[in-house]
């Protein structure tokens, strides 16, 4: 089986751990005694290093890092008009972190292409590596708007039937996604915790509290990522990342994929799916069952939230458990860690070296599996 473009053998979400330069330099613009040029100075620096360092220790899809966010998701959707952020701080939660809240308070709209600059820069930094790598984009899912507010977040003036804001939601990101592909990326991963968050128990019950329909919101989810992604050409693939939290080594939601999983195998348009898998919270493997015969699913059977190694054999066992229930076993799968290791800029609780030790035996584990060439 041929791989979609953009994905490997050994893959990875996204996020790395923020150097200290970076983290400094963000604080001293909220501080005033610095300037958003000056970050930007800074955050480039530390790109075109963590490049480096990505493809010396084996990795093939190369991103930034996510070293110019704060927020895995906040960064990117406060740049549309019509959106806010509501909250200067975030809540501390027993098992996790809960984020500022996005609320909708007109209509929404596309100004400016938001990821274009750094995409091009990225390009650049990893054509001074060589150029044998792909370049990944990340984003937040377009349901990241909707899930966390519902209806109740969204301005009823501006949109007193949901369908419109469903339909200027795709809009927003066929645009972005167009300006990407004209840059030049064929290769896009939307970061998406709500799909997850609809397998655990608590997050259902809040979500029949607030009126919500459990057997329709899944498949409403698909159709808004479908309309998102529906005008991307044929040579752009999508990736999607399904996330149950990831803040400081803490995570937020539990519960195996099976409430979700023929909307997101079936119906879902996507190329290839980065799954948790790395405890018994992400459930067994029995919903890869019904994993298409030409797509792929990452399994993030690695953690990246602890600061040891995980057992190679494990892996491989699981890897093995997994193949079993795929239509076309190994083939379909790839490996990565569950989760990024930075998804907001605290980072989990490990050391860089710490971090590129696992990425290194990540590296090691698929070769061992599926041989040298991480793109076959």
């Amino acid at each position: 089986m041929v791989l979609p473009y953009g994905v490997y053998r050994a893959d990875h979400v996204g996020s790395f751990l923020r150097p200290k330069a970076v983290l400094d330099a963000r604080e001293a613009v909220a501080n005033n005694t610095s300037t958003t040029e000056e970050l930007r100075k800074v955050e480039d620096k530390c790109i075109t290093d963590v490049a480096t360092k990505e493809i010396s220790n084996g990795l093939r899809s190369i991103t930034d890092g996510e070293y110019r966010r704060a927020y895995f998701h906040l960064d990117f959707l406060q740049h549309l008009s019509g959106i806010e952020i509501k909250g200067q701080t975030g809540m501390i939660r027993p098992h996790g972190f809960s984020p500022p809240v996005l609320v909708v308070t007109g209509k929404l709209g596309h100004p400016k292409a938001i990821q274009v600059d750094d995409f091009k820069f990225l390009e650049r930094a990893i054509k001074e590596n060589g150029g044998a790598a792909t370049t990944k984009v990340c984003i937040p899912s377009p349901t990241m708007v909707h899930f966390r507010g519902g209806r109740a977040s969204i301005d009823i003036e501006a949109y007193p039937d949901l369908d419109e804001f469903f339909e200027d939601l795709a809009r927003v990101y066929q645009e972005e996604l167009d300006s990407l592909y004209q840059a030049g990326c064929r290769f896009v991963q939307l970061d998406d915790t709500n799909l997850a968050y609809l397998c655990d128990p608590d997050m259902r019950k809040m979500v029949e509290e607030r009126n919500e329909d459990l057997n329709v919101l899944p498949r409403k989810y698909a159709e808004l990522i479908n309309a998102a992604i529906s005008k991307r050409p044929k040579d752009m693939k999508i990736g999607i990342h399904l996330c149950r939290g990831n803040y400081r080594s803490k995570w937020f939601a539990s519960g195996g994929y099976e409430p979700v999983a023929e909307v997101l195998f079936k119906e879902l348009n996507v190329d290839a799916y980065f799954l948790e898998y790395d405890d018994a919270r992400s459930g067994d493997f029995k919903p890869l069952r019904h994993l298409p015969d030409h797509k792929v699913v990452v399994l993030g059977l690695m953690s990246s939230k602890k600061n040891t190694l995980d057992n190679k054999e494990e892996i491989r066992e699981r890897l093995k458990q997994a193949a079993e229930v795929c239509p076309k076993g190994l083939d379909q799968l790839c490996l990565s860690h569950q989760c990024g290791f930075s998804s907001t800029m605290e980072g989990n609780e490990l050391t860089e070296e710490e971090q590129w030790a696992k990425v290194r035996l990540e590296v090691e584990i698929a070769k061992e599996v599926w041989g040298p060439d991480l793109s076959k």
